[in-house]
C-alpha cells in the first residue's frame, strides 16, 4: 500500500510539473510572436487591431467625385471587416491646404494603422509626415512619395478620358466640346490630353475649349465657366475638377430646365455621376470617366490588414486592371452604337494599337499623326 501511494503521488507530481512546463512554453511562444510581429509590415494584423483613415483634399468628403469615391472605398473596407466610423475607420476634412499637416498629424496621434492622403496636393505634406513618423503606414492617391513606409497609388486617367472623348465626339451636334479642369497640373493635364485625343480620333476638326478653375472646391467658378462655354455653342463639357465640377452640372441642369428640348450634356469624373445630372424627367450626364479610387483604397487597406502593405511601391491602375472605365448608366444618351464604338477603341488601347497621350507635348505628336 505504501508503495502504491508513493507511485500515485509521484505520477500526480510529474503531471503537474509537465502541465506547468507546457503552459509556460505556450505563453512564451505567444509572447515571442507578438514581439516578432511588432512593426513588421509583412505580418497580418487582426481586424480588431487595425484602423484606417484618410485626409481629404479640398472639396469635401461628399464632393460627389474624388474624395467621396475614396471615402466609399474606406467605408466598404471597414464594413467588410466589422469596423465602424470612429472605431476602426474615419476621415479628416480639409477645407484649406493649411489643414493638411494638422489633419495628418492628428490621425497619427490617434494611432491609425494606415493613413491615406487623397490627392496630389497632399504630396509634400504627406512626404514630410511619413518621414517623421516611420512607424505609421501611409498611402497617397494620385502622386508618388518616396518613403519606405508609404505606398503610391496612381491611375491611367488619360486612357479613360480618351474613351469619354470618343463618346463626346460621337454625341455632339455642334462639334464643339469643353473641358473644365480643377488645377492646371500634370495630373489634370492627363485628363485633358486623353479627352482631346479621343475626340479628335473621331473627328480631327472638332473644336475643344479648355479652361481651368484653379480650384477643386469652387462650384460657383465651375458654373460660370460652364455658362460661358454653353453660351458659345458647346453642347458637351467634360470636367475633371472635383467639387468645382458640381457647378458645371448645376449650369447644365439650369439650361435644361429652361429649355427641355435643348441637347446639352456633362461628362462626369472619378465615379459614375449619373445622379448629379438628374433634372426632372431628364438627365444631363452623358457618361462618366470612372476612376476606381474606391477599389484602389479598399485593396491597399486589405493588403495592409493582411500584412502585405506595399511599402515603398507605386501601384498603377488602368483599363486592364478594371481601375479605369466609362459609365453606360444613361441608356437613352449612350446608345448601343456609341457604346460599341467606344469599346472598339478601348480594345485598341488594350492591344497596344493606340498609345494614349498623357501630356500636352504627347498630344501634339498624337494630333500630328492623325
Amino acid at each position: 500500500m505504501k508503495k502504491l501511494s508513493f507511485l500515485l503521488v509521484l505520477i500526480l507530481g510529474l503531471g503537474l510539473v509537465l502541465a506547468a512546463c507546457g503552459g509556460g512554453d505556450d505563453k512564451d511562444s505567444k509572447d515571442n510572436g507578438k514581439e516578432d510581429n511588432a512593426g513588421d509590415n509583412a505580418t497580418s494584423e487582426e481586424a480588431s487591431d487595425f484602423s484606417v483613415a484618410m485626409v481629404t483634399d479640398i472639396g469635401g468628403v461628399d464632393d460627389k467625385s474624388f474624395n467621396q469615391s475614396a471615402w466609399e472605398g474606406i467605408k466598404a473596407f471597414g464594413e467588410a471587416n466589422g469596423l465602424s466610423k470612429g472605431n476602426g475607420f474615419d476621415y479628416a476634412q480639409s477645407n484649406d491646404k493649411s489643414e493638411y499637416v494638422p489633419n495628418l498629424t492628428r490621425l497619427v496621434r490617434d494611432e491609425y494603422s494606415l493613413i491615406f492622403g487623397i490627392g496630389f496636393e497632399l504630396k509634400e505634406d504627406l512626404q514630410t509626415i511619413a518621414d517623421q513618423y516611420s512607424d505609421t503606414n501611409f498611402a497617397i492617391v494620385d502622386d508618388v512619395v518616396e518613403a519606405p513606409n508609404a505606398a503610391s497609388i496612381t491611375f491611367k486617367e488619360h486612357e479613360g478620358s480618351f474613351l469619354v472623348g470618343v463618346a463626346a465626339a460621337l454625341k455632339t451636334k455642334t462639334n464643339k466640346l469643353g473641358f473644365v479642369g480643377g488645377m492646371d497640373s500634370p495630373l489634370i493635364n492627363k485628363f485633358e490630353a486623353g479627352f482631346i485625343a479621343g475626340a479628335k480620333s473621331i473627328n480631327p476638326d472638332i473644336e475643344i475649349d479648355v479652361k481651368y478653375a484653379e480650384h477643386f472646391g469652387d462650384a460657383t467658378k465651375g458654373k460660370t465657366i460652364a455658362a460661358t462655354m454653353y453660351d458659345s455653342g458647346i453642347d458637351i463639357i467634360y470636367h475633371a475638377a472635383g467639387g468645382t465640377g458640381n457647378g458645371v452640372f448645376n449650369q447644365a441642369k439650369d439650361i435644361k430646365q429652361n429649355d427641355p428640348e435643348r441637347e446639352i450634356w456633362v461628362i462626369g469624373v472619378d465615379r459614375d455621376q449619373h445622379e448629379e445630372g438628374q433634372i426632372g424627367d431628364h438627365n444631363v450626364t452623358l457618361t462618366s470617366m470612372i476612376k476606381r479610387v474606391d477599389v484602389a483604397v479598399q485593396d491597399v487597406s486589405t493588403m495592409a490588414l493582411n500584412g502585405e502593405f506595399p511599402a515603398g511601391e507605386q501601384l498603377e491602375f488602368g483599363i486592364e486592371d478594371n481601375g479605369i472605365g466609362f459609365a453606360t448608366t444613361n441608356k437613352e444618351a449612350m446608345t448601343e452604337e456609341i457604346i460599341n464604338t467606344v469599346n472598339e477603341w478601348q480594345e485598341k488601347i488594350l492591344n497596344g494599337e493606340i498609345e494614349v497621350p498623357s501630356t500636352r507635348d504627347e498630344l501634339k505628336e498624337f494630333e500630328a499623326a492623325l
